[in-house]
């Protein structure tokens, strides 16, 4: 039997920014990026389908798949917090070719 998606969290309002490459062993900060001006908007939708659990990042209107991070555990590689935020987090958006492009998000 094929499993079902269960979605387990929606936020209507979540804004996406292109961050700097990262130059020390410092954590990542919010303050670095360009906060008044969000690259992308959209809506966050965090599922889960048998044990996977992957956070899909949609278009609000259309519903068109932005771009998606498997999450395995926090903190980890897919996830992490900033350093001078709650709100805001560092994801790792991996495609079905296994490319990946870490990016900010903020709620």
């Amino acid at each position: 039997m094929e499993d079902y998606e269960r979605i387990l969290l929606i936020k209507s309002d979540v804004f996406i920014f292109k961050i700097p490459p990262k130059t020390t062993n410092r954590a990542h900060r919010a303050a670095d990026w360009k906060l008044d001006a969000p690259d992308w908007t959209g809506r966050l939708r965090l599922v889960a389908k048998g044990k996977e659990c992957i956070l899909k990042l949609e278009d609000k209107m259309t519903g068109q798949l932005f771009g998606k991070c498997p999450v395995d555990k926090y903190p980890g590689i897919a996830l992490e917090s900033v350093s001078d935020s709650s709100r805001y987090f560092v994801i790792r958006l991996q495609d079905d070719n296994g490319r990946n492009a870490f990016i900010g998000i903020g709620f």
